[in-house]
């Protein structure tokens, strides 16, 4: 099944409200992780789980760092499964 970016926002956004109690209304692409989220570095490693079941891939931690907002986590995860192909 191929994921749209659509999908992937989608399973994102779920994955805050459900995993980490974040109120649906405050999600965008826009929102930044730390500063409109408040997620920390435990939050952070907990989104990386997250992230690695919905894509079976293991992130590096040079990939985490980068991530700002949740566009860029979209963006991430559409990279990893286009290229597993």
């Amino acid at each position: 099944m191929v994921m749209t970016k659509d999908d992937i926002y989608g399973r994102i956004r779920n994955t805050l409200i459900e995993n980490f109690e974040i109120p649906a209304e405050r999600i965008s692409l826009e929102a930044r992780l730390s500063d409109d989220l408040e997620l920390d570095s435990i939050d952070a490693i907990d989104m990386a789980v997250q992230i690695q079941e919905l894509t079976s891939v293991r992130l590096e931690e040079e990939e985490l760092r980068k991530l700002r907002t949740v566009g860029d986590t979209v963006d991430l995860v559409a990279r990893l499964v286009a290229a597993q192909g």
